[in-house]
């Protein structure tokens, strides 16, 4: 194999590992906001919670691909390519996605009978376990020993933890 054959493996995995790393970033992101709109809201139902929650990933996601846009267009000093729109409005889901299995949990829990803060209460702990789960991921790569990773998951599930503690202070 030359290094012209190797050049557009080499290119393509900085690519999909560039994304990845911003997949990932956008999932933690879209977790914390998804937890924060969960302990905010006042809703009356589990639908109505979760609608909020969405809805405000939306926003939140569309704000950023648009922020991208802008900032792409002020230091490129033109008009973005139509690709370029298509790249921004095509990635970044995982803001929105990830709270899908939360919001499950949410939904299920208050269908099988639970009182609707004990469902908040559950989906925040599975928020928290997520959390938990992409901290303890950061050591795979990076080289760190058990209890380094051990240190990581528990600072990323402190954040989960500080919403269920919000959410049973509020309510």
């Amino acid at each position: 194999m030359t290094d012209a054959d190797s050049r557009p493996r080499r290119s393509l995995w900085v690519r999909l590992t560039h994304e990845s790393e911003e997949a990932t970033a956008a999932g933690i992101y879209g977790l914390i906001v998804g937890a924060a709109v969960l302990v905010a809201s006042h809703a009356a139902r589990a639908a109505a919670v979760a609608l909020a929650v969405l809805g405000t990933l939306v926003i939140y996601w569309a704000a950023e691909r648009y922020a991208r846009i802008v900032a792409e267009r002020i230091h490129a000093g033109h008009r973005p390519a139509w690709r370029t729109v298509r790249r921004q409005l095509t990635s970044g889901w995982e803001l929105v996605t990830a709270s899908g299995l939360p919001l499950l949990v949410l939904l299920v829990a208050r269908l099988a009978g639970a009182r609707l803060i004990v469902a908040e209460i559950a989906s925040l702990t599975c928020t928290t376990v997520l959390l938990c789960f992409a901290g303890w991921r950061i050591g795979v790569n990076g080289r760190l020993s058990p209890m380094e990773r051990l240190a990581s998951a528990v600072t990323a599930g402190l954040f989960g933890a500080a919403f269920i503690a919000l959410k049973t202070l509020l309510h």
